[in-house]
């Protein structure tokens, strides 16, 4: 309060505005997510009249009812998800800032050919078929569940992420540990990783996010229905119910029996809600690691 009086008062009205716009702006995202909720509480027949609202018209369970019709096996694909997630976002942060890191290092002579061999791969690829046949056929990935994370561990875009935001660190700082006798990997473990705090939670969102909404690689490599992610599960679900639909539409039956709109609107709550709540966790070191070395002074 006492810095606020300090400001003159083109600052306060700079300052005000500001704030009013970035909350606006703010209650604009929000609105979507407000949408999405209430629709989800909806009944079918009001969603299909009047649209999505704000507020649920005709509040119901129906289609939360209709999700956990079989809570184990949500729960199972709940513990999937979750496994995944986790294994392979830890995992994948390792490699690609250990990789980062290495690259970045001035006494690592070979450091710009391995750089441009992991741009390039960025530009041209081997396709579909061919990374198909090298997962299945020589890594035996093929109904397991390291296929659900073992193609992803590698993220080009995350090591040149890492890579910039090592170049900030003083090198002297490696030099001073080799001084005290220590070896590379202490190095990177003891002195590189408490440095990189903003990069490790900005890589690891970049990559939780992407195990986690990750549907296609279930679709691919996966036959066995208890090892089916959550989100594969839940759109075999939808695409079951749009099937339902489709059939009672041909015999005449009345459609408001199932919830399909308001559904998929649950179904975008049970899937989202835990990356909402991680956000805020992560957020202040997600905008440094972003924004890191983007003004050298």
């Amino acid at each position: 309060m006492n810095g606020w009086k300090k400001l003159s008062v083109e600052e306060k009205w700079f300052k005000g505005v500001g704030y009013l716009l970035l909350s606006c702006f703010a209650a604009v995202c929000l609105i979507p997510f407000l949408i999405i909720l209430a629709s989800s509480f909806s009944e079918e027949r009001e969603i299909i009249r009047h649209g999505y609202g704000l507020i649920p018209r005709g509040f119901t369970l129906e289609s939360y009812r209709a999700i956990f019709k079989n809570p184990v096996e949500i729960v199972r694909a709940y513990g999937v998800t979750l496994f995944v997630t986790v294994a392979g976002t830890l995992i994948s942060v390792f490699l690609n800032t250990m990789t980062g890191y290495v690259l970045q290092r001035k006494d690592f002579c070979w450091r710009n050919q391995f750089s441009f061999y992991f741009f390039f791969t960025t530009l041209f690829s081997g396709g579909l078929v061919p990374w198909y046949v090298l997962c299945v056929k020589y890594l035996h990935l093929n109904n397991n569940i390291l296929a659900l994370f073992v193609p992803s561990l590698i993220s080009v875009w995350n090591i040149l992420l890492v890579k910039g935001f090592m170049a900030g660190i003083p090198y002297e700082l490696t030099e001073s540990g080799k001084i005290d006798g220590a070896g590379d990997f202490t190095i990177f473990m003891r002195i590189i990783m408490p440095l990189a705090k903003p990069v490790i939670a900005t890589i690891g969102l970049f990559t939780a996010l992407l195990l986690w909404n990750d549907w296609y690689s279930c679709m691919l490599f996966i036959n066995d229905d208890k090892l089916y992610n959550l989100q594969y599960l839940l759109y075999r679900m939808i695409g079951n119910a749009e099937g339902m639909r489709n059939i009672m539409a041909q015999t005449g039956a009345d459609l408001d029996i199932l919830p399909i709109e308001s559904m998929k609107m649950a179904l975008t709550v049970v899937v989202t809600g835990p990356i909402v709540f991680l956000y805020p966790v992560i957020q202040k070191y997600f905008v440094k690691g972003l924004t890191v070395g983007a003004v050298k002074g």
